[in-house]
């Protein structure tokens, strides 16, 4: 504990709430300087916290969670705040943007530590600060990350606790954010439930759940370079991603050069056969027969390599495969 990290939802809440307040008095320049820290520990930890992280939720790559740390540098902060003005015989007008206050957010297992910078950034920058309530199978490196921004943090400008959590987070420690007088504001990221308890908290709700983004492969497409786009996108980080595309869709004239060139692009195809096979070994089904009702996915399945789930469907395919298709 220390650092941002607390024992109780209300002494977190308590904490972040006197770093806000500091926080908004300070300039942007001042900002920016807290902003430059998350900045620099994300890309210098990049392969520590990404271990940290595989080993804690055994979901995605490394390589993949290392590049999403590495890009955090590319996230908007000051410099995305502007203050329009403007006059004419009417008079003056100024328009600025006024912090929240204290912002309480939800992290998923799939990018505890890139969500939290990434939103870090974007919460000082604005003059709020925030309480995280990390993924309970992603808080360790949620929690080691967080302590060692907020001793940079401290460090360059004084204010402690910029970004607070709590100690092993819980169901009943999200619902205490969710409904604590102190959190002025919500942003969530995860799935449907959490998102619908947010909705129901009475608060403002920034909220992003599961996506299942379809692709679009046209007569004006390229199938190279729709293969390779595909492939990239969807194995990236073995397709945690929510904006990862998860289905295609290709028109009749482009279908056989498309699949052609997914499979120069190192992305293997199952047959009905395997696909049946996969999908009995990845899903339950709470209805009265085969393949009937609600399917429910089978987690010990999530976020694995193609070559883990290519076993599952009964198939062998060379180490390093990047998706497979059907």
């Amino acid at each position: 504990r220390g650092h941002g990290v607390f024992a109780t939802v209300d002494a977190a809440v308590e904490a972040a709430g006197r770093a806000q307040r500091r926080i908004a008095a300070m300039s942007l320049e001042e900002r920016g300087r807290a902003i430059a820290v998350i900045r620099r520990l994300c890309d210098e930890n990049a392969e520590d916290w990404g271990r940290r992280e595989l080993e804690e939720t055994r979901i995605g790559r490394l390589d993949h969670k290392v590049e999403k740390l590495r890009i955090v540098k590319k996230v908007l902060g000051v410099e995305a705040l502007q203050i329009q003005a403007r006059s004419d015989a009417s008079g003056l007008c100024v328009i600025e943007r006024a912090p929240w206050g204290v912002v309480g957010m939800v992290l998923p297992a799939t990018h505890s530590v890139p969500t939290m910078a990434s939103n870090a950034i974007n919460v000082i920058a604005a003059g709020n600060a925030a309480v995280f309530s990390p993924h309970p199978a992603a808080w360790r490196v949620a929690a080691h990350a967080l302590q060692a921004m907020n001793r940079a943090i401290e460090k360059e400008t004084g204010v402690p606790d910029a970004i607070a959590t709590v100690a092993e987070p819980s169901l009943a420690s999200v619902e205490a954010i969710f409904r604590h007088p102190g959190v002025a504001l919500l942003c969530v990221t995860g799935g449907p439930a959490v998102v619908k308890a947010a909705m129901q908290s009475g608060k403002r709700v920034i909220a992003a759940g599961p996506g299942n983004p379809p692709v679009v492969v046209d007569e004006t497409a390229c199938p190279t370079a729709a293969a390779k786009a595909i492939v990239e996108g969807a194995a990236f980080d073995n397709n945690l991603l929510c904006i990862g595309e998860k289905e295609v869709f290709v028109v009749a004239s482009k279908a056989d050069a498309f699949v052609k060139a997914m499979r120069e692009k190192g992305a293997v195809e199952l047959d009905r056969r395997a696909i049946e096979k996969l999908t009995e070994a990845a899903f339950t089904f709470d209805g009265p027969g085969k393949g009937c009702g609600r399917a429910h996915v089978r987690k010990e399945l999530v976020g694995k390599d193609a070559a883990v789930l290519a076993g599952a469907a009964g198939v062998r395919v060379p180490e390093g495969t990047p998706l497979l298709f059907g």
